[in-house]
C-alpha cells in the first residue's frame, strides 16, 4: 500500500509516517518502480502502536524503547513496567505543573475587574514576572498573587 494508504489505515499522518522513517521508529519503506514507498499490514501494525504510544504522551525515544522491547519476546515485562511508571512520574509531575499554572490564572482573573478601566491585575502579574527563563515550563510566581492563594 502507498503512504496515504498505510496512512488511513494506521490513523498516522503521512507527514508523521515520513518522520518516523526518519528517526528509525519504523524501517525505511521499500520502494516500487515508480519510487513510491510501499508499505505492508506489519508497518501499519507498528505505525498502530506508535500511535497508541503517542496517544499516551511518550516521546519518540521511549517509543523507540517501548518498540525495542516489544519486538523482543524474551523481554522481562518489568522493563516495560519501570518504562510506563517513570512516564506516570512525568505526567504527574506536568500535571502539577499545570494546576499551578492554572490557579494563578484563576487568582489573576478574579482579581480583574474586566471593564473599561485600564488597570489589570493579569498584566500586573505579568510584567511583575522576574523574567528568570528555564529550560522546563514552571508555573510563575506573582508576588501578591501567590499571597491571596496560600
Amino acid at each position: 500500500m502507498n503512504i496515504g494508504q498505510a496512512s488511513q489505515a494506521s490513523g498516522v499522518s503521512s507527514k508523521m509516517i515520513r518522520y518516523y522513517e526518519q528517526t528509525g521508529l519504523i524501517p525505511k519503506a521499500t520502494r516500487r518502480d515508480s519510487g513510491y514507498r510501499d508499505y505492508d499490514d506489519a508497518d501499519v501494525h507498528r505505525l498502530r502502536f506508535i500511535r497508541g504510544a503517542r496517544d499516551l504522551g511518550f516521546t519518540v525515544e521511549q517509543i523507540g524503547e517501548l518498540l525495542a522491547l516489544w519486538t523482543d519476546h524474551k523481554r522481562a515485562s518489568a522493563d516495560v513496567k519501570a518504562l510506563a511508571l517513570g512516564h506516570v512520574d512525568t505526567l504527574k509531575q506536568k500535571q502539577a505543573e499545570i494546576e499551578a499554572m492554572i490557579a494563578t490564572l484563576e487568582t489573576l482573573a478574579a482579581r480583574c475587574h474586566g471593564d473599561d478601566r485600564p488597570d489589570c491585575p493579569i498584566i500586573e502579574g505579568l510584567a511583575e514576572n522576574d523574567g528568570r527563563s528555564s529550560t522546563k515550563a514552571k508555573p510563575r510566581r506573582f508576588g501578591k498573587v501567590d499571597e491571596l492563594r496560600a
